[in-house]
């Protein structure tokens, strides 16, 4: 369910962002989702970066994230298993500290 994050770059380079789950999030406009059997490749054109979504509902809840007002109404909606959230949560928030994710 975490991401793994493939590359990298100076600290001076990176924000990190907040993750926080009553905002809106969406994929960055530079990144591509490619499916695969254990959920997704995501690339990130613009900073080369490489995030595997290991989950496929977790690749479903990513793509849906636009579609609900915060990411807790996402998660709600979701029919994932509250007991897996918190797992899905960390996976989200390396998302937005890899910029693969920004809010709305």
């Amino acid at each position: 369910m975490s991401t793994e994050t493939v590359g990298s770059s100076s600290p001076a380079e990176q924000t990190v962002t907040p993750f926080d789950p009553e905002r809106r999030y969406h994929l960055h406009p530079r990144v591509a989702l490619r499916p695969e059997p254990f959920g997704a490749l995501a690339y990130h054109y613009e900073n080369r970066r490489l995030n595997f979504l290991r989950a496929p509902e977790l690749v479903a809840l990513v793509e849906s994230l636009d579609q609900h007002p915060s990411v807790s109404a996402a998660f709600a909606a979701s029919g994932i298993d509250p007991r897996r959230w918190g797992s899905f949560r960390r996976a989200l928030t390396a998302l937005v500290a890899s910029d693969f994710l920004v809010a709305a």
